[in-house]
C-alpha cells in the first residue's frame, strides 16, 4: 500500500512543527534519499519516503524521557538497548507511527524500528530507510562517504555491509555498547558476501 501526496504532506507539516529545524532539514534528507534508493531499486517510492519522514519522529525527546514513554506505553526494551540508549527513539518512533501517524504498514513499521540498528533479514525497505539515514545530503562526518554514497545505488547489501562494518569499527574505538541487532546485523550480512563469494 502506497500512500498518496496528500497524507504524504500532512505528515510533513505535523513533523515541521514538531522537530527542530536541523532535525527536520535531516528528516526530509533521508525522506527524498529513501524515494532516490526506491527508485534505483523498484520499490515502492511512496512507502520508503513515509518511513525516511517517520525514522525520526521520537528524536525530539531526550533518552531519558523516550525510556519512560517506553515503559509507560508498554514498549518492551531489551538490555542491550536500555545499554545503548541512541537506538531507543527508534522503538519508541515506530509506536509513534502506529499511534500517532496512523501507519499500520509492517514493512514501514520495521523500517522506522530498525533504522538504527538494522537486524538480520532485513527488508529492501529497511534496508534503504538505514542507509539513507547515513548518507542523506546534510550528512558529512562519517568517513568514506561519497564512496559509500555511489555503492549505496549499486548494491544494498554490500552498501549495508560496509556501513555495519564502519559503525562497529567506531563504536569499538569509542567502547561504546554495541547494540545486539547491529552485531547481528553484521555477521548476517558478512555471512552473505561470504557465500556470494563462493557461488562465483
Amino acid at each position: 500500500m502506497g500512500y498518496g501526496i496528500d497524507e504524504i504532506q500532512r505528515i510533513r507539516k505535523i513533523l515541521s512543527e514538531k522537530l527542530d529545524p536541523g532535525r527536520y532539514e535531516h528528516t526530509l534528507g533521508v525522506s527524498f534519499t529513501c524515494a532516490a534508493l526506491a527508485m534505483a531499486y523498484g520499490e515502492d517510492i511512496d512507502k520508503a519516503e513515509m518511513a525516511g519522514l517517520l525514522h525520526d519522529c521520537a528524536k525530539r525527546f531526550p533518552e531519558s524521557v523516550l525510556i519512560e514513554k517506553c515503559k509507560k506505553n508498554g514498549v518492551y526494551l531489551t538490555d542491550s538497548e536500555l545499554a545503548s540508549p541512541a537506538v531507543i527513539h527508534a522503538k519508541y518512533g515506530r509506536y509513534m507511527a502506529l499511534k500517532k501517524y496512523g501507519i499500520t504498514d509492517e514493512d514501514v513499521l520495521n523500517a522506522i524500528s530498525y533504522h538504527t540498528t538494522g537486524r538480520a533479514h532485513m527488508s529492501e525497505l529497511e534496508k534503504i530507510v538505514y542507509i539513507a539515514d547515513y548518507i542523506e545530503p546534510r550528512r558529512f562526518k562519517a568517513e568514506n562517504l561519497p564512496e559509500i554514497r555511489k555503492l549505496a545505488f549499486k548494491d544494498l547489501n554490500e552498501c549495508m555491509l560496509r556501513i555495519l562494518e564502519d559503525t562497529v569499527k567506531y563504536l569499538k574505538g569509542k567502547h561504546s555498547n554495541i547494540a545486539s541487532d547491529t552485531l547481528e546485523a553484521y555477521e548476517y550480512f558478512k555471512d552473505l558476501k561470504s557465500k556470494d563469494q563462493e557461488k562465483r
